[in-house]
C-alpha cells in the first residue's frame, strides 16, 4: 500500500511494477525467462501467478504475495484462494526464498473479506459455490498457520473477515496507524469463521475476543495487538525499509531473525481502549449465554457497556447465540483445524437453511438500508435446537495440507 523509491524488483503477474508498491532494494532484480530455470531450480512458469487478482513480487530472498483486487478492497475470490495455496507450496519448495510476505494492492487496505456478493447470489440461487469456496479458504487459513517459512502479514488499512484469515494466522503480523480490524460476521447473519473462533477464544486474551466476535466492532492497531490479532506496531512509512532488510536475509533464515528485524522497526503503540476496559469486558463477556451478557451490560453503569450492548443487540440473534457457542467450544479445542470444521458446518447451515445471511447481506451490501429483519427476531425465539442445527450440518471435507493430515 505504501509507495517507495529505488531499484525495481521483479513483479510477476503484471507487465510492470505497480506504482503503489514499495520498490526499494539493492542489487539487480531477479529475472527469469519462461524457458529458463529460475532460482532454486523452479521455472518461471511455476512462479507466474495464474490470475491477475494475485501478484508475486520477488526481491532478494523475500517473496511477497499481493492481493490485487483493489476495486473490491481485495475481497477474496475462489481464484485468489486457490492461487495463494499454490504459490505457498511453490515458495516453500524454493530454497532461494527465506521469507514470504502478504500485502494488498491499493491504498485502502489488505483485504475486506470474502466475496459476499457472490455468496449472496449463490444463496439466492444455489449453485454449490459455498461448498467449494469455504473448504478451500479454510485449508488456506490452516496452511498459513503452520507454514514452515517465516510468513509476514502487512495488516495495513482495512483487514476484515477473510482478510483476518490470510493474515492473523501468520507467524509475524504487522499493524499500523491505518489498521482497521474487524470480524463483522454477526452483522450479516454469519459467524466469525476463517479460524476466527480459534483466534478470538485464546484464554490469555481474557474476553476481548468474545467482545469483538459478538459486537463486530472495528478496532485499530493497539486493540488488535491486545486482542491477539497483531504483533508489531510499525508505521506504514517504514514498509519499504522493512522489505529491503527482509530481502537481504540469508536463505537459511528462520523466524527468530525475522522477529529481530521487525522488533527493530517497532514503534510505541497508542493506548488500547480494550485494555483499559478489560475488567468490564471480562466480567460481562465471560458469561456463557447471550442473555447473561445482555443483563450484565445493562446493569453496568458505564458508557462503554451501553455502547457494546446496543451494538451487540443490533446483530442477528441467531448469529450471536451460535457464535458464543462456537467460541466456548473453541476454547476447549485441541487445534485450529477442529475449529475450522465446526465453522464450516455453521456457515453452510447459514447458507442452506437460515434466512439471516441473505437478509444481512441485503441490508448491508445490496440495498444498503442498514435495517435487517432478522428471523428469529429476538434472542428468546432462538431455541437450543436451532443453535444445534448449525453444529451438525453435513459438510464436504476441508482439503488440509498433507502435513496437517499426518
Amino acid at each position: 500500500m505504501s509507495k517507495g523509491h529505488g531499484s525495481p524488483s521483479t513483479l510477476l503477474g503484471a507487465s510492470r511494477a505497480r506504482e503503489d508498491l514499495p520498490a526499494r532494494g539493492s542489487g539487480e532484480p531477479q529475472t527469469a525467462g519462461v524457458s529458463k530455470q529460475g532460482s532454486g531450480g523452479l521455472r518461471r512458469a511455476e512462479l507466474e501467478p495464474r490470475t491477475p487478482q494475485i501478484l508475486l513480487e520477488r526481491r532478494g530472498t523475500l517473496a511477497t504475495i499481493i492481493l490485487n483486487r483493489p476495486e473490491a478492497l481485495n475481497a477474496l475470490s475462489l481464484d485468489m484462494v486457490e492461487e495463494m495455496r499454490r504459490l505457498l507450496d511453490v515458495l516453500e519448495a524454493d530454497p532461494s526464498v527465506a521469507c514470504v510476505a502478504l500485502r494488498g494492492s491499493g491504498e485502502r487496505g489488505l483485504c475486506a473479506g470474502g466475496d459476499i456478493r457472490t455468496l449472496y447470489n449463490s444463496a439466492k440461487s444455489p449453485d454449490g459455490w459455498p461448498e467449494v469456496f469455504w473448504p478451500a479458504e479454510y485449508a488456506l487459513n490452516a496452511r498459513i498457520a503452520c507454514y514452515p517459512k517465516p510468513y509476514v502479514a502487512f495488516m495495513d488499512g482495512i483487514v476484515m473477515g477473510g482478510g483476518i484469515g490470510v493474515s492473523a494466522h501468520a507467524r509475524h503480523r504487522i499493524v499500523t496507524e491505518r489498521t482497521k480490524v474487524a470480524m463483522p460476521e454477526v452483522g450479516i447473519g454469519l459467524i466469525p469463521d476463517v479460524g476466527g473462533t480459534w483466534l478470538l477464544s485464546r484464554p490469555a486474551l481474557g474476553e476481548a475476543g468474545t467482545y469483538l466476535a459478538l459486537t463486530g466492532t472495528t478496532v485499530g492497531a493497539a486493540d488488535a495487538i491486545h486482542s491477539g490479532l497483531g504483533d508489531y506496531y510499525i508505521p506504514s512509512a517504514r514498509f519499504g525499509d522493512i522489505t529491503e532488510v527482509l530481502a537481504g536475509l540469508p536463505p537459511c533464515n528462520g523466524p527468530r531473525e525475522v522477529m529481530r528485524v521487525l522488533n527493530a522497526f517497532e514503534a510505541p503503540k497508542p493506548p488500547s481502549r480494550l485494555c483499559e476496559e478489560r475488567a468490564l469486558i471480562d466480567a460481562a463477556f465471560g458469561l456463557d449465554t447471550i442473555e447473561e451478557i445482555e443483563a450484565a451490560l445493562s446493569a453496568a453503569n458505564a458508557p462503554f457497556a451501553q455502547e457494546a450492548l446496543q451494538t451487540m443487540l443490533s446483530k442477528s440473534p441467531t448469529s450471536l447465540k451460535v457464535t458464543l457457542r462456537l467460541l466456548r467450544l473453541a476454547r476447549k479445542a485441541e487445534n485450529l483445524e477442529e475449529c475450522l470444521g465446526r465453522e464450516l458446518s455453521a456457515v453452510l447451515h447459514a447458507t442452506r437453511l437460515s434466512c439471516d445471511m441473505v437478509e444481512g447481506i441485503r441490508a448491508a451490501v445490496i440495498d444498503k438500508d442498514r435495517n435487517p429483519r432478522w428471523n428469529p427476531a429476538t434472542l428468546a425465539e432462538v431455541s437450543e435446537a436451532h443453535v444445534r442445527g448449525f453444529l451438525s450440518e453435513q459438510t464436504p471435507p476441508i482439503p488440509f495440507h498433507e502435513e496437517l493430515k499426518s
